[in-house]
């Protein structure tokens, strides 16, 4: 099943910091950006390829300092032919991974001096990636999977929000809670237009035993933010709804929590969802996630 897109991004634009929210995007100003000062969060958010990628760059160039520093010496290192450079930047890369094959070592002083700070600083350079990484594999993961779309129905012979999730890696997830919200701009008296939030009460905001799939339930009656609220009137009010979903997983004993936003055109009004559930030839529970997006008019 296809993952859904990342629904908040991060980026700078022409001296600009955009913050991308379930497809809108919101331009803020005067934050310092603090890029040296938030190194661990901008290591632990990036991706991948570009971790490593510049993770690489600095090995290259912390290599390609040392290897100068040596060059401007006289003769640091021995059996190195005519004081090569690439010669050097190959020592460097054997002393900052302490390696150290034994064909090339520093024989004055100088050599020594050098070689010494590129072991500490190839310890420290080692213990700060082997943080990071382990660092970024062992951070808790959740895989829940969300319908594309929430449905407006009649569940019960009540007007009914319903978003129907499920766990993708069938473990089992205790204390689970989930919490919806509406956030909608209003006008006050005086003019001033703000956005609000109310939490949108859920039938069942706690499941035992998360394994499979969940039906979160909204009653949209007297005391619901959505009583006699219509699409038009959600799409006017810039309308998004916030899911939190969270709960301890029993395999790492680690708290998860995913998110899902919705934009009010995400939501489908009269429609409901598909049973996925059906019963096998040999009469077991069949639970297909395939059809989790599926939804049909009332």
């Amino acid at each position: 099943m296809a993952k859904s897109p990342k629904q908040i991004t991060f980026k700078r634009k022409g001296g600009r910091h955009l913050v991308g929210i379930s497809g809108r995007e919101i331009e803020t100003r005067g934050l310092a950006h603090g890029f040296w000062t938030d190194l661990y969060h901008r290591s632990m958010t990036v991706h991948w390829p570009v971790f490593f990628g510049v993770a690489a760059a600095i090995f290259v160039f912390l290599n390609a300092v040392f290897a100068f520093l040596y060059w401007l010496g006289h003769e640091p290192i021995a059996n190195v032919a005519g004081h090569e450079p690439l010669e050097l930047f190959y020592f460097s890369v054997e002393t900052l991974a302490t390696v150290g094959y034994g064909d090339m070592h520093p024989q004055t002083h100088y050599g020594h001096f050098i070689a010494t700070v590129e072991i500490f600083t190839g310890m420290s350079f080692l213990a700060v990636m082997t943080g990071l990484i382990f660092a970024r594999f062992s951070r808790p993961r959740a895989r829940f999977i969300f319908a594309k779309n929430p449905v407006v129905t009649v569940h019960q012979g009540q007007p009914t929000l319903m978003i129907r999730m499920a766990n993708e890696r069938n473990n089992t997830i205790s204390q689970a809670t989930a919490r919806l919200w509406l956030a909608r701009m209003e006008t006050t008296a005086e003019g001033s237009k703000y956005r609000r939030f109310y939490e949108l009460l859920l039938d069942r905001r706690e499941h035992p035993l998360f394994m499979l799939s969940w039906s979160l339930i909204h009653v949209i009656d007297e005391t619901s933010p959505l009583y006699r609220v219509t699409p038009v009137d959600l799409a006017a009010a810039d309308g998004l709804l916030t899911l939190n979903v969270g709960g301890v997983d029993d395999n790492s004993a680690q708290y998860l929590h995913a998110r899902r936003l919705y934009n009010h055109q995400d939501i489908r009004w009269n429609y409901r969802y598909r049973d996925i559930t059906s019963f096998s030839e040999r009469g077991t529970l069949v639970i297909d996630y395939s059809l989790i997006d599926e939804s049909m008019p009332q």
